[in-house]
């Protein structure tokens, strides 16, 4: 008998055999992100010639989910340019992945901010004009990681506290 899978051919596909996993020496840009909740945490390096995303490579500690979309983003991404890269969402990426559980959305959503934020990164370190949807959206993702570290910190610290007693 045949078990149903809970997820798409195309993420078992990426799951089983990832795409550009690792990382780009003296990368352009870098993208961090993460999510406590879950666990998941993504790296995105990328190498920008003529304007141009020419490399994409990824680290992800995650799950099934995670670890495909990331591989379907560098696939995605590799030959765009910065602008069209800046505009890929959660969205484009979930319509190349398939049904995925509902829990799991977040998996995409991370991904893109990744990719956002390894641009964000390039753009930044070479004083090229940063538009101003992806100076919100830096900001947003860096206030999101402040409030894990903060929540996380009180965690820690509740948890050392209970371990010292």
């Amino acid at each position: 008998m045949k078990v149903p899978s809970l997820y798409s051919k195309e993420i078992m596909k990426h799951f089983k055999n990832p795409k550009n996993v690792g990382t780009i020496k003296n990368p352009d840009g870098i993208g961090r992100v993460g999510n406590v909740q879950c666990g998941d945490i993504m790296e995105l390096y990328i190498k920008v010639k003529n304007n141009k995303i020419s490399d994409i490579k990824f680290q992800t500690f995650g799950c099934v989910v995670a670890i495909s979309v990331s591989s379907m983003l560098t696939e995605i991404v590799r030959g765009k340019t910065l602008e069209d890269a800046i505009k890929i969402t959660n969205k484009d990426i979930l319509k190349k992945s398939g049904s995925i559980p509902p829990i799991k959305i977040h998996c995409s959503v991370l991904v893109a901010d990744a990719l956002h934020e390894a641009i964000y990164d390039y753009l930044s370190k070479n004083k090229k004009i940063i538009p101003k949807e992806l100076q919100e959206e830096h900001e947003r993702i860096q206030n999101t990681l402040k409030q894990v570290e903060k929540t996380h910190k009180e965690f820690t610290e509740f948890e050392e506290k209970i371990l010292e007693k």
